[in-house]
């Protein structure tokens, strides 16, 4: 069963262009895993300090091996509190 994730992050304004350099770093290194569909990233035009990943997986086995990858692992560590909030994940299945 093919698994969506919508992803939120929100960088506090001074860390903007950090966890940006964090999030893109994860794009390239994560479309070559095995299982992934799709992985995006985009910035919010009103508000630049809002990132979204929309991403698609081939089970939510290839998601949990992705979540605790290397570049994921080393990523988290480098933004630590870097986010004006907790990122909100959204795991689904599509339906239509």
């Amino acid at each position: 069963m093919k698994i969506d994730v919508i992803a939120h992050i929100q960088a506090r304004p001074e860390t903007e262009a950090e966890v940006r350099e964090v999030l893109e770093g994860y794009v390239g290194p994560t479309r070559l895993e095995d299982g992934c569909i799709r992985y995006d990233l985009f910035q919010d035009i009103s508000d630049s300090t809002k990132f979204t990943f929309i991403e698609e997986w081939t089970s939510q086995e290839a998601l949990k091996k992705h979540s605790q990858s290397a570049h994921i692992t080393a990523g988290k560590a480098r933004i630590g509190d870097k986010l004006a909030q907790p990122t909100w994940v959204q795991v689904a299945v599509r339906i239509l």
